[in-house]
């Protein structure tokens, strides 16, 4: 564990922090005072109607229902929020609405620039919220999107929002499978979906893709299409269609309608890599909520940030990004293939953009650092301050690219949650120090520890990542789960009444956490466990090895068997050098004990739209499943890549020992 702070904030930085402005306002408001913030997260999660009472107040967020309880029950699951409250997400959004900075700031990889204004993002979503209306959408029916990341999906979204209606996407490069697994389970009214997509200097066409679709959702009545890639053609080839632009024309004032705290917002999804997806459902009241508290405190924007993290909108990130509107910043939308011409393309984008925070996959600062890009070299970054990681464990290698490469005193806040709360249980605050691979502290409000194998909380050892107590954020249900079975199984079926979230994570002596990565891709060693990230460090460190990944087999009785898989830099070969260099780097890093079985050279590691290396499904696969139940094309960023794990199976399943 890493001794030294490699950033401190100034006394200015801890003076403007958003998190202490709320903690000065406790101790005028409710007399409470406390000495640091571990003391302020320890009250969160053990007075929790005191602190989400607090949350509701500091943030003064609208109601036409006086409020009265915080939680009604304590349950997990089965947690009840602010009963008897009338909110609507919206009417959160709009209370910032201003003349004197846009509101969502947007260019894709083609060059297109476009500033859509508060008074303008209004403008159309009240009239496309009417033009929904007007086919018939009600409280609590689903409409869904299939668009890129453009201020047209935002749009979107506060207009179903508004009207009471539930949300759900796909993005564009999503599969016809992968997204009928999705939105058949919810029986859609209204489907909202672009034409097609430009992704990597090429374009995509997805009219013929969408009449499929269409003809396998019969419970859409109405389509909105976006004529995007083909302006020219309008809504031609789809039967009463109508066009964003005739959509989203005229002036039709915005009426939110005020619902329930836990009236349903939106539906997301797990991968569903391995099987049909859980299609998860989050209230109105408990995202918004959380999202203030998340965006406010632990990333510390506001109204004059300019907020970008890049994201499809397929993956939560996505959510968590239009949340910016929430605390009134500049949400900043990129649109296209990150790598398009070159990495350097987004960190030209931030910088143009002036963007103030800057969030991305763990992955894309492993690539920029494989790729030698130099950020400060290709763009301007001053008004840059604080850089968000999340999808995989940022390495301590990552974090001190970052402070070389981008600012020696930039504020580096990695996160980690996921699509099941659809925020983060552990983060940052611009009040504590950092320390290399890192995450500062586990956030306001979420009760999080690390288990070992007898379900005891410990410090400084990697356990069960869990969660204790309820957040307003968890899901409501899952959709077409009308007893709970599935819901319960996913997360409590460990520990009852507690949370089991599937990563392991150490909580260090001074607060901060570390994830290892998922407990159910474990290396299990002549009975020592570690998470992959660990490995990973170690062999991606070497300048030879672009991505790797490891898969343990563990058999009944017999010897496990662990392969590695390397992508090497073009034009590297796996000669017995290499594989000798990199068996003595695990060696060193972990043990004799982890070294890999064989070492395989790959084109390519699976991984899921979000980024995310698919070792459970291809874990599967080695183990003798079928790919058809191992693994989903649809969901995958490069479905290509299993055909080769796919042959790799059948040779070693022929040759292994029965």
């Amino acid at each position: 564990m890493a001794t030294s702070a490699v950033w401190q904030p100034s006394p200015e930085t801890i003076k403007a922090a958003r998190i202490t402005a709320f903690s000065d306002w406790l101790g005028r408001e409710r007399g409470l005072r406390f000495k640091d913030y571990d003391a302020l997260w320890q009250w969160s999660v053990t007075e929790l109607e005191a602190f989400w009472g607090a949350i509701w107040d500091w943030f003064d967020i609208p109601s036409v229902t006086p409020r009265e309880r915080v939680l009604g029950s304590a349950a997990m699951p089965g947690a009840s929020w602010f009963p008897g409250v009338s909110i609507n997400y919206v009417e959160q959004v709009f209370r910032h609405a201003t003349s004197e900075r846009p509101a969502i700031v947007f260019r894709n990889e083609a060059g297109e620039n476009r500033d859509l204004s508060w008074l303008e993002l209004e403008r159309q979503v009240g009239a496309l919220a009417g033009t929904l209306r007007g086919m018939g959408v009600r409280k609590g029916d689903r409409v869904v999107a299939y668009l890129p990341n453009i201020p047209e999906t935002v749009v979107a979204f506060l207009a179903v929002a508004s009207i009471g209606a539930i949300w759900s996407a796909c993005s564009p490069d999503m599969g016809k499978l992968a997204v009928l697994d999705r939105f058949r389970q919810i029986e859609p009214k209204v489907l909202i979906a672009v034409d097609g997509y430009r992704y990597g200097g090429k374009a995509y066409d997805r009219r013929e893709l969408l009449r499929e679709m269409l003809a396998e959702l019969p419970s859409v009545g109405h389509v909105v299409l976006l004529p995007s890639l083909k302006p020219e053609a309008g809504a031609a080839g789809f039967h009463g269609a109508v066009t964003w632009d005739s959509a989203t024309a005229g002036d039709v004032p915005l009426q939110p309608q005020h619902v329930p705290f836990d009236h349903p917002l939106w539906i997301v999804y797990s991968s569903g890599t391995t099987g049909l997806p859980k299609a998860i459902v989050h209230s109105q009241g408990g995202v918004m909520i959380e999202h203030l508290k998340a965006l406010a405190f632990h990333l510390d924007i506001g109204p004059e940030d300019r907020f970008h993290w890049y994201s499809s909108t397929g993956w939560m990130m996505w959510n968590f990004q239009v949340g910016g509107l929430l605390v009134g910043s500049t949400i900043c939308l990129f649109d296209g293939n990150p790598g398009h011409p070159d990495l350097s393309a987004l960190w030209r984008f931030v910088g143009e953009s002036g963007v103030t925070f800057f969030g991305a996959g763990a992955a894309f600062y492993a690539s920029c650092q494989k790729a030698d890009v130099e950020p400060n070299e290709v763009a301007e970054l001053r008004a840059l301050r604080g850089i968000g990681s999340t999808g995989s464990p940022l390495s301590p290698e990552g974090y001190q690219w970052l402070l070389d490469h981008v600012r020696s005193d930039i504020w580096i806040n990695p996160i980690s949650g996921g699509t099941d709360l659809v925020s983060a249980f552990i983060g940052g605050v611009p009040t504590l120090p950092v320390y290399l691979g890192e995450m500062q502290c586990r956030c306001l409000g979420a009760k999080i520890e690390s288990f070992d194998d007898a379900g005891k909380a410990q410090v400084d050892e990697v356990g069960e990542l869990v969660c204790s107590a309820p957040m307003p954020s968890m899901p409501l249900y899952f959709w077409n789960d009308p007893d709970n079975r599935r819901y319960r199984d996913s997360y409590f079926d460990v520990y009852p009444g507690i949370w089991r979230h599937g990563d392991w994570i150490r909580i260090t002596p001074r607060g901060g956490a570390i994830i290892y990565g998922r407990s159910d891709a474990t290396i299990n060693r002549h009975g020592i466990r570690m998470g992959t990230s660990e490995l990973y460090r170690a062999v991606e460190d070497l300048p030879e090895v672009l991505d790797s990944m490891v898969v343990d087999l563990e058999y009944l009785g017999k010897e496990s068997y662990m392969p590695l898989f390397v992508v090497l830099r073009p034009g590297q070969d796996l000669t017995p050098d290499l594989t000798k260099l990199i068996r003595d780097r695990i060696r060193v890093a972990l043990s004799a004990r982890h070294v890999p079985n064989e070492i395989f050279q790959v084109a390519a590691i699976p991984r899921t739209l979000s980024g995310k290396k698919m070792e459970l499904p291809i874990k599967k696969l080695l183990l003798g499943q079928p790919l058809e139940k191992s693994a989903n094309p649809d969901t995958m960023a490069n479905p290509e890549s299993l055909a080769w794990y796919a042959d790799f199976a059948r040779r070693y399943l022929a040759s292994a020992p029965a």
